[in-house]
């Protein structure tokens, strides 16, 4: 068993700065959480509190029911892979790898067993001779977490390991980090900014804001039904358009008056406006750029001008401006490239006028003045 439970975690600073405001977080035996949130927003700080690195100010830690506030880092049965990698550089891969278990007195042929067993799962074997020098990058960051595996630690603690790669090999590394977690039997805490890495490793996702939690679910909860604007904005590439609009009561159900166009609110949607004794009310519209339909001919769209298209490859991203004057706002589309017209496809021209819609199912709406989703359960 390696549960780890933070219970109103504070961490306070001198001049009462708070960096850590009340981060309540139950993580289950072998799952994979990540904390994700923009810099400064307290996750490196709540990562260190758990190794160890930090005083925690106020709350409670425990790893498997034992409280280890005050429980040296050493005695805490973790391990930390940082992002700097941190190996000791006259020292060869093997010898770095094997450095933590000759601290801990360990026979011989344990510890030669685990290195070639860390070695062989990371596919490192070839380099063990080698010193960190002579190594890439991608390769410096699988021997970090091999001297870090090889201990055998109840929680893995990863604080941005792969941000000092390139995309290339960042992408990889993620790959060899979803396979590692199937071979080893030990909980994850996964510290980045990367929404991609959040989205592809945990099984929960953490996201975190000037110190306090924002959501907490798994990444297709965060990423369907965020619960503020701040995770509506964050999580998704590109990240979502907001639309200043109105929504109206009509009888049983509920329209949004929105740039010129009047969207309907699907049943769904209005029961659940509805339970709330939600009225007639200004309202923030998000719509995410590949939840957008292009119209080419009348009906009810908003039109917006074309400023730049990027073409993807299998989809065009467009970037235009909807409305005029101070109620100009800038809205991004993420098209497939066989839904636009034929003499689009090559590439859509500055200044090419053009109507789309939402998919009203997939809309979301906000409160301007609480930024609360207004759909949450």
């Amino acid at each position: 068993m390696s549960t780890v439970s933070l219970q109103h975690i504070f961490k306070i600073y001198d001049g009462n700065v708070t960096a850590v405001s009340d981060f309540n977080l139950e993580i289950a035996d072998k799952e994979f959480i990540v904390l994700v949130g923009p810099s400064g927003c307290g996750k490196s700080t709540t990562l260190r509190m758990v190794a160890g690195l930090e005083e925690i100010s106020k709350g409670e830690l425990r790893i498997d029911d034992r409280l280890v506030n005050d429980v040296e880092p050493k005695d805490r049965d973790i391990a930390m892979v940082f992002q700097s990698y941190a190996l000791y550089p006259h020292m060869t891969v093997r010898e770095n790898m094997e450095f933590p278990l000759k601290l801990r007195k360990m026979d011989k042929a344990e510890i030669e067993r685990r290195v070639n067993q860390a070695a062989e799962i990371l596919d490192i074997t070839q380099y063990l001779d080698r010193k960190p020098k002579a190594l890439s990058g991608g390769q410096r960051q699988r021997v970090a977490i091999g001297r870090a595996i090889v201990r055998e630690p109840k929680v893995l603690l990863m604080d941005e390991p792969l941000s000092n790669l390139d995309a290339k090999l960042r992408n990889q590394m993620r790959a060899e980090i979803i396979k590692l977690r199937q071979r080893i039997n030990t909980t994850f805490i996964y510290v980045t900014h990367d929404q991609t890495e959040a989205m592809t490793l945990g099984d929960r996702i953490v996201i975190m804001k000037d110190g306090f939690v924002q959501q907490i679910g798994t990444p297709q909860q965060v990423f369907d039904t965020p619960v503020n604007l701040f995770v509506a904005g964050f999580i998704g590439t590109p990240q979502m358009n907001f639309f200043n609009g109105k929504l109206e009561k009509t009888g049983a159900g509920y329209q949004i008056q929105c740039m010129g166009a009047t969207i309907p609110v699907t049943d769904e949607m209005a029961q659940k406006l509805a339970s709330k004794g939600q009225g007639n009310a200004d309202v923030i519209v998000g719509v995410r750029p590949e939840h957008i339909t292009v119209q080419t001919e009348g009906g009810n769209a908003i039109q917006c001008t074309v400023e730049v298209s990027e073409l993807m490859g299998s989809e065009f991203y467009l970037h235009a401006t909807v409305g005029e004057g101070e109620k100009q706002q800038n809205v991004v589309m993420r098209i497939q490239t066989t839904e636009l017209p034929a003499e689009f496809r090559a590439g859509v021209p500055y200044g090419t006028k053009m109507g789309f819609t939402f998919r009203n199912q997939l809309i979301h709406l906000f409160d301007p003045t609480t930024e609360k989703s207004l759909l949450a359960d």
